[in-house]
């Protein structure tokens, strides 16, 4: 790569780490982004996170001719062939980024806009809330990959300025000429379609500790406002009734909220799994999880909270069908994205397995250490 093109891969890997670690813009491994360099799309990587840009190879070279053409012949099942060799896969909307003209794409979860892509009447709110200089197109939700792809042919064809995109239930699209164009739109978009969420009990806690024969299996989740969706009573019952909003929170917390009324009440339904649930809502006391309720999935959870206290008590809003859970759930290239979340957290817990060993190691030898010193001490003063 020459010096210009090393400067935009700078530029992007800067931008998405800064945009990864906010949590109202992304979502751990969630979203993606992309920049043109002749022939190749630079793309992030399936189950990769943005906020680790800087750090790690997120990004994969993938030929955009061969895509472009495909996609010109209307094929949009069509495989991104990688350059060289990786053993990362492309992101799973590869697709939108190379139908996007723009050089830098992004594609966000971002809280603002998702607030108002799950609504049933949104785009009403649109029209006025966003300015004339805004070239933007609206897509229905389908399925991340082949059929979204051509549905955004479709939109581009009949907008083909649209430098935003707006994925009903799931996310937005956001095209521009440098990194600093599209922080631009970005910035532009977040702030007017700005909400204020409403007011969280920060002091608030869970009331209650799991009961002791189960103390060993569920712990509080740590985030204090994330029990307020057991501790509202509104956010409580819309965990029935609006759980299912958009693809990643059904990736990565299924397809229902478990919520029980008490802890006897989980009692008296527990039988009725073969496994407990991960994750159990108890009405009144708090949010609950097992110890495999990794960070993939906190962030998602706390995703779904700003997005519903952005919401109006009784609003209406959109949720999955079961046939589109369904496709969700039974993804091959879903389940690679939940196994690298799950191979991150055994990483995670065996490096720090291996720390707390090599800590006890180091406190026995400096133990014996002390005692070998303490005794030749005795040994010379008989001496």
């Amino acid at each position: 790569m020459g010096t210009l093109i090393k400067s935009t891969a700078d530029q992007i890997k800067q931008y998405c780490a800064r945009i990864g670690a906010d949590p109202l813009l992304v979502q751990g491994a969630g979203g993606n982004a992309s920049w043109k360099d002749g022939n190749t799309l630079w793309v992030k990587a399936s189950g990769t996170w943005l906020a680790d840009a800087e750090k790690k190879d997120i990004f994969v070279p993938v030929d955009l001719p061969h895509l472009r053409g495909a996609l010109e012949l209307g094929d949009f099942s069509v495989t991104p062939k990688v350059h060289g060799k990786s053993a990362l896969r492309p992101s799973i909307e590869t697709l939108l980024h190379a139908l996007m003209p723009q050089r830098v794409v992004v594609h966000l979860h971002a809280i603002e806009a998702l607030a108002y892509l799950v609504r049933e009447d949104f785009e009403a709110d649109f029209g006025s809330l966003l300015d004339a200089s805004t070239a933007w197109a609206v897509v229905d939700y389908l399925k991340p990959g082949a059929a979204l792809a051509a549905e955004i042919n479709a939109a581009l064809i009949r907008n083909p300025t649209a430098n935003v995109i707006f994925l009903k239930n799931h996310g937005v699209v956001v095209g521009g000429d440098d990194v600093a164009e599209v922080n631009h739109l970005v910035g532009k978009l977040t702030q007017a379609l700005k909400t204020r969420p409403a007011a969280i009990r920060h002091a608030s806690r869970p009331t209650c500790a799991p009961p002791a024969h189960l103390a060993g299996q569920y712990r509080q989740v740590a985030d204090p406002e994330i029990h307020q969706l057991a501790l509202n009573p509104d956010l409580f019952y819309r965990l029935g009734t609006d759980w299912a909003l958009y693809p990643d929170h059904v990736v990565f917390l299924g397809s229902k909220a478990h919520t029980y009324r008490s802890w006897n009440d989980f009692n008296d339904q527990k039988n009725i799994f073969s496994d407990q649930p991960e994750l159990v809502f108890i009405h009144g006391e708090g949010v609950f999880a097992k110890k495999s309720f990794n960070k993939a999935k906190q962030v998602q959870l706390r995703c779904y909270l700003d997005v519903m206290t952005r919401q109006n008590t009784h609003s209406p809003l959109r949720v999955l069908s079961d046939t589109q859970i369904a496709e969700l759930l039974n993804w091959d290239a879903e389940q690679y994205r939940i196994n690298l979340a799950k191979e991150e957290a055994q990483n995670g817990l065996l490096v720090r397995a291996e720390r707390q060993v090599k800590n006890f190691i180091a406190c026995v030898l400096a133990s014996q250490t002390q005692i070998i010193e303490m005794i030749t001490s005795q040994v010379e003063m008989i001496a």
